[in-house]
């Protein structure tokens, strides 16, 4: 699968984007060329190479009239969908466009046919949502990953005064992506960056497990003092049967609890979406024997398995850190068999499948039938 991977230690805008997928080789006469389906006038287009604390970037920017007076949703609405662009891209352009109406409505408290964009109103909005979605199709992308995004820090000046970094509409575009500063006295990730961020994404980490074979790289508008202010996109192929994703590890030192409870406790976190459930004996201080509770949790789950933690078990804290994944895509299938109908588990990469028998349908199997468990297992991983 053609997937692509944005480095966003420096940020994310629009024009870096697009500068880092024309770097990346995707077409600037293509570009052009579906820009000029858009029932937008009035701007033109540039891209060039450039340097950044020394490493070559290309600077794509947007020239407009200085005069103009920011478009309502719904004339940016008409350039995008009375466009001859195909219906993905409209489509997907057009959601964009939105969630950053609805982000800067939820920031000021407005209806969001009330809103004005001011420096987000201008015609070069649209040019960065569809210029991205333009070359992220020329370079026949089906996938795209971001790592966590600095945002900066610091104040940016705006038509409703001077802001904090992030500002208001971008933190409200950042929510449930992970996000940092690392201290930069700089707008570092937009609105507009933050909202291609989101609506383009299949998620939010580390680089997934690919073979590189294209490196671009977006200049930003200016340079910075201590890091290149650059956005980097890597591209190649990753396995479709194997999926790649952070997690995070809750675990818990537990020395002075009754032991019949830990089978309930796993039960409970499996019920409440644990990825899995470990325990490991371990000798605790004092040569006490122990057990390390362990819990895989995706991040959205942490704090209801944290708190089932301190809930049913007497821990008084625990460790959390993240994690790395890779597995297998799986999927259940139905087959009959000698002892009736069983689900099997079937996974496998690089044209390899294995079918797994579902423990619990063989263990119903072997007190239906009467034939030893061991036997059914045997006989179906054979099969």
């Amino acid at each position: 699968m053609r997937t692509a991977w944005f480095d966003c230690s420096s940020g994310i805008s629009g024009d870096m984007l697009i500068g880092a997928l024309l770097d990346a080789g995707a077409d600037f006469a293509g570009l052009q060329s579906g820009l000029r389906k858009l029932k937008l006038k009035g701007f033109r287009i540039s891209a060039g190479n450039t340097k950044r604390h020394g490493f070559q970037a290309v600077k794509f920017d947007v020239d407009i009239p200085k005069a103009h007076h920011p478009l309502p949703l719904s004339r940016m609405e008409e350039a995008i969908g009375g466009s001859s662009l195909s219906g993905e891209i409209k489509e997907k352009g057009i959601l964009i466009l939105k969630s950053l109406f609805a982000a800067e409505a939820k920031a000021h408290g407005q209806k969001v046919k009330d809103v004005h964009l001011h420096e987000l109103g201008s015609p070069d909005t649209i040019v960065d949502i569809i210029g991205s979605l333009i070359c992220l199709h020329s370079l026949k992308i089906e996938k795209v990953f971001f790592s966590p995004i600095n945002v900066g820090s610091g104040f940016i000046k705006t038509a409703h005064g001077k802001l904090p970094i992030p500002a208001p509409a971008t933190s409200e575009l950042l929510k449930g992506i992970p996000v940092y500063s690392s201290g930069v006295e700089f707008e570092l990730a937009t609105p507009t960056g933050a909202a291609l961020a989101k609506g383009v994404s299949a998620g939010f980490g580390p680089m997934p497990l690919m073979k590189v074979d294209i490196i671009g790289r977006g200049a930003g508008e200016r340079n910075l003092a201590d890091t290149p202010n650059i956005l980097r996109i890597f591209t190649g192929e990753t396995a479709e049967t194997a999926n790649h994703e952070e997690i995070q590890v809750i675990e818990a030192n537990i020395d002075d609890m009754n032991p019949q409870i830990y089978e309930y406790v796993m039960e409970r976190f499996l019920g409440a979406g644990a990825l899995d459930v470990y325990l490991t004996p371990v000798i605790m201080k004092k040569s006490r024997p122990g057990i390390i509770l362990g819990v895989l949790s995706r991040p959205e789950d942490l704090p209801i398995l944290s708190r089932i933690i301190f809930e049913e078990t007497t821990t008084l804290g625990i460790r959390i850190r993240k994690a790395d994944r890779v597995v297998l895509k799986r999927k259940i299938i139905t087959k009959s068999t000698p002892y009736g109908r069983i689900r099997f588990k079937m996974s496998g990469m690089d044209g390899g499948e294995t079918l797994s028998p579902e423990y619990e349908d063989c263990k119903a199997a072997a007190r239906k039938t009467g034939i030893p468990l061991k036997k059914i297992l045997d006989s179906l991983k054979k099969s």
